[in-house]
């Protein structure tokens, strides 16, 4: 897919593509629509088939009634249940190794999410992973509605081709919005199929993604 001189650079989701949190973003939900006695998501392909950006939509979705209560109190009441759990959450499969092939092979990494940067920053740290990454870039709220904006301007400045790493449509829009490439990896928060749906290439793990962008 790429050679040296074609200046391309990867670009990281977090959530779902490096940080292996589906199960505790599930366990946290559940906690919240039992608080409200609202039906579980049963299982991990429920949640897969269910999960989704916006996320005052997916909350919906699953049943939170925003007439009668603030988005912007379930989604601090979301996340103190994740950070409960979030420590115990590894990285996602072969993520290392795609990571270590990326930067033997000389193409630079950065990392764009829709976490809240300082929190994601935290996280990098924990895991170790942080001296792979060129830049890491994160939004300045608690409410991940879209990294749309900021893969927009990071596309924008640098040269060369971008291809993005994710594990959902959202990240699939985002990437071609900004005007870059998109590999999906079918490990994260949403189905291989709902990935598939995108017409963009789908792996089932990193470094499948990493090994076209080194082209072996």
């Amino acid at each position: 897919m790429a050679n040296r001189q074609d200046k391309i650079g990867v670009v990281w989701d977090f959530n779902g593509t490096i940080l292996d949190d589906v199960q505790i973003g599930l366990d946290a939900v559940n906690v919240l629509l039992e608080r409200r006695s609202k039906p579980r998501i049963p299982d991990l392909a429920s949640y897969k088939d269910v999960f989704g950006f916006p996320m005052r939509e997916y909350y919906a979705r699953v049943g939170f009634d925003f007439s009668r209560e603030s988005f912007d109190d379930v989604a601090p009441e979301w996340l103190r249940e994740y950070l409960l759990r979030e420590k115990s959450a590894p990285l996602c499969p072969t993520v290392p190794e795609a990571l270590d092939a990326l930067r033997d092979a000389g193409i630079p990494q950065y990392l764009v999410s829709a976490s809240e940067e300082t929190m994601l920053l935290g996280q990098v740290e924990r895991l170790g992973i942080g001296k792979y990454f060129e830049e890491v870039h994160g939004l300045d709220n608690i409410y991940a509605d879209s990294k749309e904006a900021l893969i927009r301007s990071f596309v924008a400045r640098r040269e060369g081709r971008t291809v993005f790493f994710g594990d959902t449509e959202h990240d699939a829009f985002c990437a071609r919005s900004a005007g870059a490439e998109v590999i999906l990896i079918a490990a994260g928060h949403q189905s291989e199929r709902r990935l598939k749906l995108t017409n963009a290439p789908v792996v089932d793990r990193a470094i499948r993604a990493a090994k076209i962008i080194i082209g072996e």
